[in-house]
């Protein structure tokens, strides 16, 4: 491999979302060389996908708290100096300090020091009837297609899942023209009305509340409710819901489904961090159970932008040894910490949800296995040994937090490559293993 296709930073963060973002200006406001990496073509996230643009519309700019946020992040990292790499994705660790990654034009190695993981979450789907019919997506997949040119003027669009991310994405879609026939959340307005009153100890998402409030004026809001089936012949044409124990059927161009967030920890585990329920173990100073390996945002606990934010500052100080300077940070965290404990217990999922599927309902799309095949088998593992359930391109990315929820499996393992990788990649790092065994062996087999 030429030298060109080798990098090394003394910090290398990984996820250019809000926690990377402020991991990688922190640090590299201390001096030392840091990188960025992010599969996406620009810095933001899911999150704050095209907010940081300049070139973003009259609308957008509309959303001040937001936009400024990330526009405040975006000029701090571009006057830190850090090295962007976007449209790079890491796919293995060939060895301790080594990541290969790669983009449309080839891959490359980055070595580094300090390891930053921002890694964020995706979105927790769960299996139903029709749910694997064209345009029942994910809500913040559709949100993000919109932000990238999809578009939804004039078209109905039921949102539908549970969390504070419901009410945001439709109030996007409907500042872009959408319909929203209803919006449905599976918590109760018991959990909803405790969950308002707590909200004193957090002004800001009042005000938050009261935008999105105003945003969706004349939008009905249904608790108690949640997707049973969608319908159509090749694309969605109706959803039913369960709405306070009735069932309703309301025709639909799009069905934006999403029971909240699941971190996503398959690079720390493959690194060798310890995850505990579901998220990734950090010290005071956001460091893993590997030493040179931190971690910030959503892999460590579903918080939100804030969270996010103050633990990628205190993981970027501490990699460029500033863990002194950090810990100021610490009283806004352990209060943003709350704040996600919160949520956490307000949007749990309901027992309900565990029946949603079907005999004959697919689990897992990739490999096309039913409700029905895995309910035959007693774990993960032999899931995928006998069905292949997790086996196919997105390696249980979808389907493991749904057996998860359904079955109470465990993934149990992560192999190489964590994201589907070109041959010449994978080639090339078997052919550097066989090439350092030859030259230890003398050339001997």
């Amino acid at each position: 491999m030429s030298s060109e296709a080798q990098r090394h930073f003394d910090v290398l963060v990984i996820g250019g979302g809000p926690a990377g973002m402020a991991a990688a200006a922190r640090a590299a406001e201390c001096g030392v060389r840091v990188g960025i990496v992010d599969d996406n073509f620009r810095l933001g996230g899911q999150i704050w996908r095209g907010e940081s643009d300049a070139a973003r519309s009259d609308h957008e700019r509309s959303n001040v708290s937001q936009n400024t946020e990330a526009s405040r992040w975006a000029d701090r990292l571009r006057a830190s100096g850090a090295t962007a790499l976007c449209g790079l994705r890491v796919v293995h660790q060939p060895d301790p300090g080594v990541l290969l990654a790669e983009n449309l034009d080839g891959f490359c190695e980055l070595t580094y020091d300090k390891l930053v993981l921002a890694t964020g979450a995706r979105e927790r789907f769960l299996p139903f009837p029709g749910w694997t019919l064209l345009n029942v997506m994910g809500a913040g997949g559709l949100q993000a297609m919109v932000k990238c040119g999809l578009p939804i003027q004039g078209k109905r669009v039921v949102v539908a899942g549970t969390g504070p991310l419901l009410l945001a994405v439709a109030s996007y879609l409907r500042q872009h023209g959408a319909e929203i026939p209803v919006i449905c959340e599976q918590a109760s307005w018991k959990s909803l009305a405790k969950f308002g009153l707590t909200l004193f100890s957090w002004p800001q998402k009042i005000i938050q509340g009261f935008q999105l409030k105003r945003d969706l004026a004349e939008v009905p809001f249904a608790a108690n409710s949640w997707p049973l089936a969608a319908h159509g012949q090749k694309t969605l044409e109706s959803v039913t819901i369960s709405r306070a124990g009735k069932n309703q059927n309301i025709p639909c161009d799009y069905l934006a489904c999403g029971f909240h967030l699941v971190p996503n920890v398959e690079l720390p585990l493959l690194l060798g961090c310890a995850v505990d329920k579901g998220c990734v173990q950090v010290d005071d100073l956001q460091t893993t159970t590997v030493p040179s390996v931190l971690c910030a945002g959503e892999p460590t606990s579903i918080g939100g932008v804030e969270l996010a934010l103050i633990e990628g500052q205190i993981a970027g100080l501490a990699a460029a040894r500033r863990g002194f300077e950090a810990k100021v940070l610490f009283g806004k965290r352990q209060k943003a910490r709350r704040f996600a404990g919160l949520l956490d217990h307000t949007f749990s999922l309901r027992s309900e949800l565990q029946s949603l599927s079907l005999p004959d309902t697919i689990v897992c799309r990739c490999e096309d296995v039913s409700y029905s095949r895995l309910r035959q088998h007693r774990s993960w593992r032999e899931a995928k040994l006998h069905a292949r359930c997790g086996m196919g391109p997105c390696q249980g990315r979808v389907c493991g937090p749904a057996t998860q929820f359904l079955f109470n499996w465990n993934p149990d393992s992560v192999r190489p490559p964590v994201f589907p990788a070109r041959v010449e990649t994978l080639a090339a790092v078997t052919g550097q293993s066989q090439l350092q065994h030859s030259e230890v062996t003398g050339g001997r087999s």
